[in-house]
């Protein structure tokens, strides 16, 4: 049985340089026995193309960080325009009865205020959402990630 892993694993190792030479790719495999020994072939050193992974994914997490950021700040960019709106037409409806009733209190707007609680809260579950993002990413766990073999191993 040993035999016939030690063939495969020859035969998956030499593919793999077959490729990167026919490709001109960089190509790394990595192997585990069921004792945890580590077994690898990468065409240049394996914790380089290790290391390339690792800065692509990087880089990809901080891009799309960015640009889920990005969208939270128009959705709340939006909704600050809508409230300079609603703010304005409040100011105007204030304005236009202490000109037509300048001794009468100003009767209050219900759906005006309805209107920025629902603001308001829009603005919760964004910024909810933003914290639950921000939490998450930070709390994940990358399974891709292979631990380091240990000293008294050899590849």
């Amino acid at each position: 049985m040993e035999n016939e892993i030690s063939k495969g694993k020859k035969t998956l190792f030499q593919d793999a340089e077959k490729l990167a030479t026919r490709s001109g790719d960089e190509v790394g495999v990595m192997l585990f026995s069921p004792g945890g020994k580590p077994f690898s072939y990468g065409s240049t050193s394996i914790e380089e193309i290790i290391d390339k992974i690792l800065k692509l994914k990087v880089e990809d997490h901080q891009r799309d960080h960015a640009e889920s950021i990005s969208i939270g700040f128009v959705a709340l960019e939006d909704i600050h325009k809508e409230l300079q709106a609603l703010n304005e037409k409040e100011r105007r409806r204030i304005l236009m009865y202490k000109i037509m009733h300048p001794v009468s209190e100003i009767p209050s707007d219900k759906h005006m205020e309805e209107r920025k609680v629902a603001m308001m809260l829009r603005v919760k579950k964004i910024l909810n959402e933003t914290k639950s993002a921000i939490l998450g990413e930070h709390l994940k766990f990358d399974l891709n990630v292979v631990p380091e073999p240990e000293e008294d191993e050899s590849s």
